[in-house]
């Protein structure tokens, strides 16, 4: 194959691990939302088995013991491990974390739901390799774009890692927000390396300032939003489980500052956006890609608004969650995209007015 045949192969490989890495998040907001983290208890495997089991005939014998003892033997890993770096205090509550003690019950929805999140992972993953391999036609002309490809493939095996811990760790808050935001490193990397293999001969940009700075504070306001909301999940988890999934309507109420700060962060995101994009078109005509990206973003703000109403008044509906934390990561996409183009933009035409 030619290089620059390679090069092409890089490319279309790449965008559709941007789109598959959506749809992951996609499927860990709907896995997040209906509890299925422990629908399959070990991995790679799932009850033992490449296929799931549909009935608890299919299940292995005493499996709700065998499964406790491997989380309690992984948790103790990972406690030693925080031991190591300073964190006794939350090792210690780890360890004597005895909701780790209860088995799950076999629940063939959420196992599959589980499953299919593994298999959409699984194919991101390949699909990572695919462009850290393909991303070596640009060593000669950009070797960063094969560097971060390599680290990218590094870095989702981590975050499979630290996924499982998550989960096996109960959602330890702090652990869920480093999980969100990894996810977000891995897809910013990749839409970097898209770029940067889209941009290589085309001349850089005349940007102002005042845009530069702008665009920053928006990425930056959303990335810390998404972090707000990783807590306010881990505070309405808290609540629901001391009303032991009941009263449901009554969880937002409850869920305290975390949730008002959340929402009031949420009208900041739309005013900076709104400055953004009147910055946009004032400087770019309606044909060039800030201007589409400004637009949108400006469509996925209205619809992340319209899940975040749902969410505070219709007692936090699990599709209305899952979509919010996807409708987010794409903000974050469209945003940390405009910033990439407005130094090399990847359509030379319609620049500016």
């Amino acid at each position: 194959m030619s290089i620059s045949a390679s090069k092409n192969r890089f490319q279309k490989i790449n965008l559709i691990t941007i789109i598959l890495l959506f749809v992951l998040i996609l499927a860990g907001g709907v896995v997040r939302s209906s509890g299925s983290g422990m629908g399959c208890p070990d991995w790679p495997k799932c009850f033992g088995r490449y296929i799931p089991p549909t009935s608890n005939a299919d299940l292995p014998k005493d499996y709700k013991q065998k499964y406790v003892d491997k989380r309690l033997a992984k948790n103790e890993r990972f406690a030693k491990t925080l031991d190591v770096f300073g964190y006794s205090d939350l090792a210690k509550r780890i360890r004597e974390d005895k909701s780790i003690l209860l088995p799950e019950e076999f629940n063939a929805g959420k196992t599959w739901t589980e499953y299919v999140n593994r298999l959409i992972g699984a194919i991101s993953g390949l699909f990572l390799l695919l462009s850290a391999i393909y991303s070596f036609s640009y060593w000669n002309a950009n070797k960063g774009i094969a560097l971060l490809s390599i680290f990218n493939v590094i870095l989702v095996g981590f975050q499979a890692w630290l996924g499982s811990i998550v989960v096996s760790t109960n959602l330890v808050a702090w652990i869920v927000t480093v999980h969100m935001l990894l996810a977000l490193a891995i897809l910013a990397i990749v839409i970097y390396t898209y770029h940067k293999a889209r941009v290589i001969d085309n001349p850089a940009l005349k940007t102002s300032t005042l845009v530069f700075i702008i665009t920053v504070v928006a990425l930056l306001l959303s990335i810390l939003q998404i972090a707000f909301g990783t807590e306010v999940r881990e505070k309405i988890d808290a609540v629901a489980t001391q009303f032991q999934g009941g009263y449901r309507n009554s969880w937002v109420n409850n869920a305290g500052e975390i949730f008002s700060h959340h929402r009031d962060m949420a009208i900041l995101v739309l005013v900076i956006n709104v400055m953004l994009y009147a910055l946009i078109r004032k400087q770019f005509s309606r044909h060039s890609i800030h201007q589409q990206l400004m637009s949108f973003t400006f469509l996925i703000i209205m619809l992340q608004i319209v899940t975040g109403i749902l969410l505070s008044y219709w007692s936090l509906p699990p599709f209305a969650q899952a979509t919010h934390i996807v409708l987010a990561s794409l903000i974050f996409g469209a945003q940390f995209y405009l910033l990439l183009n407005l130094h090399r933009s990847v359509n030379v035409r319609g620049l500016s007015k």
